[in-house]
């Protein structure tokens, strides 16, 4: 029996990757094998694009077109190496942001034809669609005092992403709710501008509305 494939999206400062992680431990806590990758990374080679991408370990600008392209392989990989066996043999596969993510910020965000990004995207996914995103939406003020308080605390550093600007991160942000409009029936927005309990229940029982019968047979083949 295939697998679910679940993905996390949202602006900077959202709390995607908290709520991805409260989702895994929870679907872990409850019996089920469960794969939680992240993007762009999930593999060795994933890793090392990421380095490129997020922290600017080539040493040098990357023009918005190879940004898409490592994006891309980074994807690509990830799918045949990780997502796909995974989903093969039955297990939920969580990721910490997928091919939105790309159509999102270089798409809408860097303002580089969408179709373009989407046929990029087709061959990188190679079939690996989500069957639920949960768009963690969030604004800019909000996500960006989070992410000053992250490292205030000394929990991360700002990466390339944080350095653009607000007006950057405006059309991404309405590029992700365009893209919920558009798909519906895959996209859950879910406001995060409340308490981190409050977005993981809605979380929990969103899935278990959407895949409680099929969560119920993969625990039992599994």
């Amino acid at each position: 029996m295939r697998g679910l494939f679940m993905t996390f999206e949202g602006p900077e400062g959202s709390g995607k990757t908290t709520q991805a992680a409260a989702l895994v431990q929870r679907l872990r806590a409850a019996g089920y094998r469960v794969e939680a990758p992240r993007e762009p990374g999930g593999t060795s080679t994933g890793e090392a694009i990421r380095g490129i991408l997020q922290h600017d370990t080539a040493g040098e600008p990357i023009c918005p077109e190879a940004e898409v392209l490592l994006f891309a392989a980074s994807r690509a990989h990830l799918v045949r190496r990780v997502i796909l066996p995974a989903l093969e043999t039955g297990a939920v596969v969580v990721c910490d942001r997928f091919g939105d993510s790309t159509t999102a910020y270089q798409g809408y965000g860097r303002r580089i034809d969408v179709d373009v990004i989407r046929r990029i995207n087709a061959l990188a996914l190679d079939g690996a669609v989500p069957d639920l995103t949960f768009l963690l939406d969030v604004e800019f003020g909000t996500g960006f005092a989070r992410l000053t308080a992250r490292r205030q605390a000394g929990a991360a550093g700002e990466d390339r992403f944080e350095r653009e600007s607000q007006a950057f991160h405006e059309r991404v942000r309405a590029g992700y709710l365009e893209l919920a409009e558009q798909e519906p029936d895959r996209f859950v927005v879910v406001p995060t501008n409340r308490p981190r309990d409050a977005v993981a229940g809605e979380i929990w029982t969103r899935v278990q509305e959407r895949f409680g019968e099929r969560l119920k047979e993969l625990r039992r083949a599994g």
